[in-house]
């Protein structure tokens, strides 16, 4: 059963901090039970991005393609709704989305608020390392936690994920 969105940072930031080679427990927890037990969801493109994670993590991440990805079509989720929510949200923060106002790193892209709408969807959190950004009269900024918080997805750190799992090491 899916449990929870990843963004590709809700994997790659922890690893950066916690390798696999050194925390091999909290990694192999997380490979069998989670990437293997079929209960994170990401779309392609996020899938795309998490094979350049490197070593055991990434490995298991690329065999388990099919497990992780909800494909649209597919008549055992709702992916109408899905695509629904993405044509909303590319409309109501296009002047958010890094793809429509220039490329800007420093604000969502198109990637990331796909991960939103998975979310949504399956009315499940995201996990992202990604940090809320104060808004501020004028500003364009937003992040994954931000578009969460409008749409009421709830957005969880690794940290809060694994308290969430009750996994300590």
């Amino acid at each position: 059963m899916v449990k929870y969105c990843f963004d590709t940072s809700g994997i790659s930031n922890p690893l950066e901090t916690m390798p696999d080679d050194i925390h091999k427990s909290l990694w192999s927890a997380f490979c069998g039970g989670h990437l293997k037990g079929k209960t994170i969801a990401v779309t392609k493109e996020i899938h795309d991005e998490m094979c350049h994670i490197p070593g055991t993590v990434g490995s298991v991440i690329h065999a388990c393609k099919s497990a992780m990805i909800l494909e649209v079509g597919d008549t055992k989720w709702d992916w109408q709704a899905y695509i629904d929510h993405v044509a909303r949200m590319q409309s109501d923060y296009k002047e958010h989305i890094s793809e429509f106002i220039g490329g800007s790193k420093k604000t969502i892209g198109l990637i990331d608020l796909s991960i939103v709408a998975l979310a949504k969807t399956l009315g499940i959190p995201v996990v992202s390392m990604e940090d809320f950004v104060p808004q501020n009269a004028g500003s364009i900024k937003r992040r994954i936690p931000n578009i969460c918080k409008i749409e009421k997805v709830p957005h969880l750190t690794f940290n809060e994920f694994l308290r969430n799992e009750k996994m300590s090491f």
